[in-house]
């Protein structure tokens, strides 16, 4: 009996060992969430992350939370980052322009400098 007892566990036991995977995990419901337009993960951004949890009874805020403070500060370094590149690519812009300005005044002046057609040449050109 203890035999076929332990036929019956070893049986049980090799149907449900389940098969090693190595993929990645992928978060639920993410492509969703970003064809949406929302955060990759639900706890990015949000009410529930940047409001605060609680507030007191007479009204007054709550101080705000390391991860609230950790945030603002991701933000605020992000918008700097964008407005520094922006004001960059505006004067790679500008730069850009004069150039092609300054190349094309030296164009002018280099046609400028060429010899003029006299005589014959000249008269067949104004007809």
């Amino acid at each position: 009996m203890a035999a076929s007892l332990r036929t019956v566990c070893t049986a049980v036991s090799r149907q449900s060992i389940r098969a090693f995977s190595s993929t990645c995990v992928t978060h639920a419901g993410k492509k969703w969430r970003l064809e949406n337009g929302l955060a990759r993960g639900g706890s990015e951004y949000g009410p529930l992350t940047d409001l605060p949890d609680w507030s007191f009874a007479d009204g007054r805020p709550s101080p705000p939370l390391k991860g609230q403070i950790r945030r603002q500060k991701q933000r605020e370094e992000f918008a700097r980052r964008a407005v520094y590149l922006n004001a960059e690519v505006d004067e790679g812009m500008k730069k850009w322009c004069e150039r092609k300005e300054a190349e094309k005044q030296k164009e002018e002046h280099m046609k400028s400098l060429l010899l003029k057609p006299k005589g014959n040449v000249l008269l067949k050109g104004k007809k």
